[in-house]
């Protein structure tokens, strides 16, 4: 069965954008028949705030959008992160890391060719091979975060593809994103292991999220490899943009649904707006 999801974080009002993303997903899983769910990534509980939990379900709800019971909340799953990271430190793809951003910065600057993704700079594999000496003296001062080794995964994973519903089949480029933060150290986990994770665990056939998550895709097929999980479809759709051509964020209050209830628009005024863009 179809089956789709959208996946907000509660750390602030839905916005225009928010809102398109979840109608794509409501109105494929219902073309299809499928189930349509609504889970909460709260992972990051430095910037959660509790309010929007139920602000993000009464604007749903108000755009009349439904999903299934019970919601999932990250929070309640870390034990299934921290398991797959263990399985991921079994297969000796990850390793840990003591960087601070600061030091990750200096290094960066102090080469005269910094690797470089699709969103900047990428580490530069400062803690990839440190000794077991130094990994013991260096845990006596803090703990590590976890990060993928993307050279090892891209030999693991060999030649690796994912279907989108826009783009045709995409090759995927394991090291695109370099060795990306698989556990932060104050969480245990991130958000590209933990919706890998989901995802696979709720049955989730067809992934909608936003273009400008495409490279991320690149990382969450090699997790799916690494891990066994199921190949889901893809739809990165497009963005909706503001006045100046600008992806939305949380900061745009003006068009967060909420105030844009408060100003008195409707509902279908704003599904009309959306749809131009389906």
């Amino acid at each position: 069965m179809v089956t789709t999801r959208f996946a907000p974080s509660p750390t602030g009002n839905l916005h225009l954008g928010h809102a398109f993303a979840a109608l794509v997903a409501h109105r494929f899983s219902v073309a299809k028949g499928g189930r349509f769910l609504l889970r909460f990534e709260d992972i990051d509980h430095t910037r959660v705030r509790p309010q929007f939990y139920r602000q993000i379900e009464d604007d749903l709800y108000w755009l009349g959008l439904a999903w299934e019971t019970p919601v999932w909340k990250q929070r309640d799953r870390l034990d299934s992160y921290h398991e797959a990271l263990s399985r991921l430190k079994n297969l000796g793809v990850v390793y840990p890391c003591f960087c601070t951003r600061r030091e990750i910065e200096q290094e960066l600057a102090h080469l005269t060719r910094a690797p470089h993704g699709p969103e900047g700079p990428l580490y530069p594999g400062t803690c990839r091979n440190l000794t077991s000496d130094q990994i013991a003296d260096l845990s006596l001062k803090s703990d590590p975060c976890w990060r993928l080794n993307a050279r090892k995964a891209a030999q693991l994973v060999g030649s690796l593809s994912f279907h989108d519903l826009r783009h045709g089949r995409v090759t995927v480029e394991p090291t695109l994103l370099g060795d990306v933060i698989l556990a932060r150290k104050d969480i245990g986990t991130s958000y590209h292991l933990a919706v890998t994770v989901d995802d696979a665990a709720q049955d989730v056939t067809h992934v909608t999220r936003g273009e400008d998550l495409l490279p991320s895709t690149h990382l969450h097929r090699v997790l799916q490899h690494l891990l066994g999980l199921p190949e889901p479809d893809f739809l990165h759709h497009v963005l909706i943009l503001d006045e100046h051509g600008q992806r939305l964020a949380k900061r745009h209050h003006s068009l967060s649904l909420a105030t844009m209830r408060e100003q008195g628009c409707s509902a279908k005024e704003i599904l009309v707006r959306l749809e131009r863009s389906l």
